[in-house]
């Protein structure tokens, strides 16, 4: 009987790696091996060793939305970075394939189109990727976050699952009463200058105003972290902040309101913890998926959609009283996410990989 193994392509940022590390954790239990490939940078290499797989890199860089030395030098690199993959499937003989996108599922996308490896994608963007895209004619299925994605995919290979998530964003409990109401500032893992310039704004104007601050909890990614602690501290305001916080379902328990980005993975773990929030969308995200992706909560009505360029300390302040003072709205905003979240998905990837290797012969 062969080994039950995936190789599993997620890198690059942390909404990439963790859903893939909880589909990993699911096939893990039923008995499967999961190898991960990635790029020597990413942030995988903090994540998947620690959480007991193994990592293979491949020398592969972006395409999209790069300057054009960057994009050949991919190109350049492509040939070294497809026969690393070749190697390496043929090496650990997976029975079916899956691909989050990012730097990394190109060289895997198209070694298992050559070797008739079953592939299945997942899209977590309300606008798929490129790399998603260029996978499409390949792939045996496509796994789903949000409906509308459906068209970059052949017909009957589209099914919608939702982003995994950690199951601790289920069970976050209700804010005791009484308690100070808390805003979480996330950047991502790799931070956000434009919401780290705007948070140390607003404390200076809740100072200039002698106004009373909400409590502050910032993750400013590692590049901005000592200057905001620093700006802080210079401010005179008191505020939580690190570099990544690893206990992120705990964050997300304590705080009324959270400001972020909007990617996939943070939209799927607002909608698992129903947290009222105000969206920034990455303005030059590839495809500008993070705006479909604000564009989709806020029509449901669990969001505040602000435009980058619009996002300042003074509008901080205002969103954030403006919540604040209307508690009917944030338990209107927390009702309306209710509905958008998928407890199941880690188990229906899973379930989706394990299909299509049946499907493929490779298992009974």
């Amino acid at each position: 009987m062969p080994i039950k193994r995936v190789i599993i392509a997620a890198g690059g940022t942390g909404g990439h790696v963790i859903p893939a590390l909880e589909v990993a954790g699911v096939l893990r239990a039923r008995g499967w091996e999961c190898a991960f490939v990635g790029t020597p940078k990413g942030f995988e290499n903090r994540l998947v060793p620690q959480a007991g797989f193994e990592l293979y890199h491949v020398p592969i860089g972006s395409l999209n939305r790069v300057s054009m030395r960057r994009r050949l030098e991919t190109l350049l690199y492509a040939p070294c970075a497809l026969a690393v993959m070749l190697a390496l499937v043929r090496r650990l003989q997976p029975l079916a394939a899956l691909s989050l996108g990012g730097y990394s599922s190109g060289p895997l996308v198209v070694a298992s189109a050559l070797l008739d490896l079953p592939l299945v994608v997942m899209e977590p963007n309300a606008r798929a990727g490129l790399a998603n895209r260029l996978a499409a004619p390949a792939a045996r299925l496509a796994l789903l976050s949000h409906g509308q994605a459906a068209s970059y995919f052949r017909s009957g290979t589209c099914f919608l699952t939702g982003m995994p998530v950690r199951g601790e964003f289920f069970r976050t409990a209700p804010r005791p009463k009484g308690s100070p109401f808390t805003v979480l500032i996330l950047g991502g893992s790799q931070g956000a200058a434009r919401l780290n310039r705007a948070a140390v704004d607003a404390a200076r104007t809740w100072q200039a105003q002698s106004a009373r601050p909400p409590r502050l909890v910032h993750q400013t990614g590692e590049r901005d972290h000592a200057t905001v602690a620093a700006a802080y501290a210079e401010i005179g305001i008191e505020v939580e902040t690190a570099v990544f916080f690893d206990d992120m379902p705990e964050r997300f328990a304590q705080a009324d309101l959270v400001i972020c980005r909007a990617g996939a993975s943070v939209i799927a773990e607002l909608c698992a913890a129903c947290k009222p929030c105000v969206l920034v969308p990455l303005p030059h995200a590839a495809d500008d998926h993070q705006r479909a992706n604000g564009a989709a909560l806020a029509k449901a009505g669990g969001a505040v959609l602000v435009e980058d360029t619009e996002w300042t300390g003074q509008r901080m302040v205002s969103e954030i009283a403006s919540l604040q003072a209307n508690s009917g709205r944030l338990d209107a905003m927390a009702k309306a996410l209710a509905p958008l979240a998928r407890g199941q998905a880690a188990r229906d990837a899973a379930d989706a990989v394990v299909a299509a290797a049946r499907a493929a012969g490779r298992i009974q």
